[in-house]
């Protein structure tokens, strides 16, 4: 087969992608992680210092980890060794640390870089460990989860996380004018459907310089596309909404209004709405928090422990999987009975609050720690409640000067029902341990 290419002419290394091609030289070329290689970043402290230690790199796909790494060896005179967690077993690590231990021998140290880190075992993790203390390498692993479940706590413990950032707009333009410079001619794109490219490569640099070859590769001479035939020609479809802008905002206010509305499927297309436009899943998980207190409230107080349950299982799982923990979460508030109560309750009360200025509460409940305060009738003829009868004293809690004040009405629904019945009890023994009856 050599020869055969050999004899038409084409016997020559295959072409480079765009992303390889565009890999920056030095740290000062990386895009999009200035807060960790800028000029004060904490990479660069790091190197300055000439300490550089074991590190863990955590962050999307195709923010710069691989690429941060190699440099991080050529700065630090490391010898680059890569290998994959993947594709690797004991006896691969165990002649990886047998080499950087003979090179090490030599004068020569070894960054050794562990790709997709969190995916070797418990046992596997703990390998590293005599050879990171005693100097052998210098690990750098990369992952896509969050170390603090991913990998073992004595690992973390001798590796530094430095969280790399997915690339915001700015920084995939910044990357894609790069990309025309090398290839010395501009993408065929109108405006509109150059910010959808940018907006396609969902901070992901490497599916951004992707992109851009098939943009090329495609386009006809003398050919420009639009926003919409971007779309057609990538087989891609295009986001469903922008995260920073109008769709981000209509598509929240209808997973809001149709949970409120307890409408759980409709909720639930919503949600998946945004999950597949590349919302944040955390910014959704913390959306139903706030909408499990200000719909739901008191009643159905298992609501709000759902909601932070959800989001703690997604931050445990991370996505996919985690996703399915906030779709149930979706699906309980939906179904859930409804008041905001509570919620009309609180801003009531905080408007009571600023108009109140500095209204002293009645001396009754207040402490009288000293002399002086006990002579100006602080604590005085204070009624314990457990003593009283049913553990309820009637007494006022109010400033004199505004008097008693009702800002929580709870609904007839869910739990709040047992909630009203409650303070129209106790409502009833005010006034007759008051003499109100």
């Amino acid at each position: 087969m050599t020869n055969l290419f050999a004899a038409a002419g084409l016997e020559q290394d295959a072409p480079r992608p765009l992303a390889d091609r565009l890999r920056p030289a030095s740290l000062g070329e990386v895009v999009g992680q200035e807060h960790l290689t800028g000029p004060d970043g904490a990479l660069m402290r790091l190197i300055q210092s000439g300490s550089l230690g074991s590190m863990i790199f955590w962050g999307p796909p195709g923010t710069g980890k691989t690429t941060v790494a190699r440099l991080l060896a050529g700065v630090t005179n490391l010898h680059f060794e890569q290998i994959s967690a993947i594709f690797s077993g004991v006896a691969d690590l165990k002649k990886v640390f047998d080499t950087a231990r003979a090179r090490r021998m030599a004068g020569q140290g070894t960054l050794l870089f562990v790709d997709e880190i969190h995916r070797f075992n418990r046992t596997q993790q703990d390998s590293f460990l005599p050879v990171m203390e005693d100097g052998t390498i210098t690990l750098v692993g990369a992952t896509t989860e969050n170390p603090s479940f991913a990998l073992n706590a004595a690992l973390l413990s001798r590796a530094r996380v430095m969280t790399f950032k997915a690339l915001d707009d700015p920084a995939i333009a910044r990357l894609i004018g790069r990309a025309e410079t090398l290839e010395d001619r501009p993408l065929p794109l109108d405006d509109a459907a150059r910010d959808l490219l940018v907006r396609m490569a969902g901070g992901d640099g490497r599916a951004a310089l992707t992109l851009a070859e098939e943009i090329w590769r495609a386009a006809k001479p003398r050919e420009t596309f639009t926003a919409e035939q971007l779309g057609a020609v990538l087989q891609r479809r295009a986001p469903i909404y922008d995260r920073d802008r109008e769709g981000h905002y209509n598509l929240i206010s209808a997973l809001h209004k149709t949970i409120r509305g307890s409408d759980p499927d409709a909720a639930l297309y919503y949600f998946c709405r945004m999950i597949d436009g590349g919302e944040d899943p955390l910014f959704l998980a913390r959306r139903l928090v706030r909408m499990a207190s200000e719909d739901i409230g008191n009643a159905d107080p298992q609501a709000l422990a759902v909601a932070l349950s959800a989001r703690d299982s997604y931050d445990f799982l991370g996505s996919p999987e985690g996703e399915l923990a906030l779709a149930q979460c979706v699906v309980y508030l939906a179904t859930a009975p409804k008041s905001n109560a509570v919620y009309k309750a609180y801003k009531a009360a905080m408007a009571s609050a600023k108009a109140a200025g500095s209204l002293m509460p009645p001396k009754t409940i207040l402490n009288a720690p000293t002399k002086l305060m006990k002579s100006e009738g602080y604590g005085a003829d204070y009624r314990y409640d457990h003593d009283a009868p049913d553990a309820f004293s009637g007494q006022s809690y109010w400033p004199e000067a505004l008097g008693r004040q009702r800002y929580y009405e709870p609904v007839e629904r869910g739990f709040e029902r047992e909630l009203r019945k409650r303070l129209d009890w106790w409502e009833k023994l005010r006034r007759e341990r008051n003499g109100d009856a």
